[in-house]
Order: C-alpha cells, then sequence, then structure tokens
C-alpha cells in the first residue's frame, strides 16, 4: 500500500510531461503536414534520368571525396 504513495506522484508527474511535450510539439508545427511524408514515399525519382548514363561533374567529386576519406 505504501508503494501507492510514491508511484501516485510519479504518475502524475509522467502525465503532466506528456501533456507539456504533446502541445510543444503542436505549437512548433510537429504536425501542420501529415499526408507529406506518406506522399513522399510514393514519388518516383526515375522521372530525370542521367544524360548518357554519366554522372555529373559534382557527383563524381562528391563520390571521388568519399573514397579519399576511408
Amino acid at each position: 500500500m505504501e508503494v501507492i504513495y510514491g508511484l501516485l506522484p510519479g504518475m502524475l508527474l509522467l502525465g503532466l510531461v506528456g501533456v507539456v511535450v504533446f502541445f510543444w510539439a503542436v505549437r512548433s508545427g510537429q504536425y501542420d503536414d501529415m499526408e507529406g511524408a506518406a506522399n513522399r514515399v510514393l514519388m518516383d525519382d526515375d522521372e530525370h534520368p542521367k544524360e548518357n548514363g554519366t554522372a555529373s561533374e559534382s557527383e563524381n567529386n562528391e563520390d571521388n571525396n568519399e573514397t579519399k576519406s576511408d
């Protein structure tokens, strides 16, 4: 029975923290665009194929920098 006296304030504190975090998330815009991320997954990135199968110079430079850093 004594455990309840410790658990009740703990549960109330955790509940209050959860409510505060929820309101912070709503005010900071976390729930503004609920459909955007779901639709971006379905968008096709293959609309602009590379010309002649070669990568641009900037992509080649990035690839070279990655291999040099290893």
